[in-house]
């Protein structure tokens, strides 16, 4: 049976918000720049073979400013070459954000952006029928195969545009994560059956695994303070359990048993620590680099 519960996607305004709120309770960009700044730039470093021009890929970019992290590092394990860099972003409020990011930023004169305002699939189906034969030395998907039908056709398709040397990264919350014991329990009532939505590199892991594909994986350490999650009608509260559970207005929409199931969950060591009066989730991130067919 379908879930009654509507995704919180379809309201971009609240999942902006509630995405916004997620980012200052957690240390999830901190952590992402962690391992942008130290361990990135070797693995950048294998790429391009001397070539003067590089082919980049953002897929789900969002505001750009991990996209203009790593763009940084590139630069600096290739000094002097030019990127040709494609922006795929679905929201237009983020491509927005993005461009006016860029447009403050100093010194960005050697990438050309190329915007595009639609979903990967729709990038996939316009490059198809373009029949593009660009190849990149870099593309990045953090955080978005949530919300694609099919994560693996997702990988197979962009893992097919990389040139010999190109690396393919993924971001996604990691299986050991609280996430992971949340969409282990409550997929089925919780997961919009649209969109993968309830996705962890431990999924990501198999199917690559299934395949024979080689690859590197990374654990990064993140946390969440979920705290106001158990205060009843907290705004800040409802808000992040939107984030939490994906679900629009969940704590008026969901069943009873289903909510406090959830809250149950939430607070479980499996999930949290609970110190000092205060719930922090366990958030961490994997990191998986893909290279080439071969």
């Amino acid at each position: 049976m379908a879930s009654p519960l509507k995704s919180l996607v379809i309201d971009d305004n609240r999942y902006q918000k509630s995405f916004q709120l997620f980012l200052e309770r957690s240390s999830e960009h901190q952590c992402m720049q962690d391992f942008i700044r130290n361990t990135l730039p070797d693995i950048l470093a294998s790429i391009g073979d001397g070539k003067s021009h590089l082919n980049v890929i953002g897929v789900g970019s969002g505001a750009g400013e991990i996209d203009l992290e790593m763009l940084s590092q590139l630069r600096m394990k290739h000094p002097g070459v030019t990127v040709d860099n494609e922006v795929v972003e679905p929201s237009s409020t983020q491509l927005h954000h993005y461009k006016v990011l860029v447009s403050k930023k100093p010194n960005l004169d050697y990438i050309k952006f190329t915007w595009n305002n639609m979903t990967s699939s729709e990038f996939q189906e316009q490059w198809k029928v373009k029949k593009m034969t660009k190849k990149a030395d870099f593309i990045h998907m953090i955080q978005m195969l949530y919300y694609v039908k099919d994560p693996g056709a997702t990988i197979d398709f962009f893992q097919s545009l990389l040139n010999k040397n190109g690396k393919l990264l993924i971001i996604l919350v990691s299986g050991n994560s609280g996430w992971g014991k949340l969409w282990k329990t409550y997929r089925s009532q919780l997961c919009n059956t649209e969109i993968s939505q309830c996705v962890t590199t431990g999924d990501m892991k198999s199917f690559l695994d299934s395949k024979g594909v080689s690859y590197q994986s990374y654990e990064l350490p993140s946390q969440m303070d979920i705290t106001e999650c158990f205060t009843e009608g907290d705004e800040k509260g409802e808000l992040l359990l939107d984030f939490l559970t994906e679900v629009l207005d969940f704590s008026n929409t969901a069943s009873p048993e289903l909510k406090a199931g959830v809250l149950e969950l939430l607070q479980h060591p499996d999930c949290s620590v609970e110190s000092n009066g205060k719930v922090t989730f366990n958030n961490n991130l994997g990191v998986i680099v893909i290279d080439p067919l071969t």
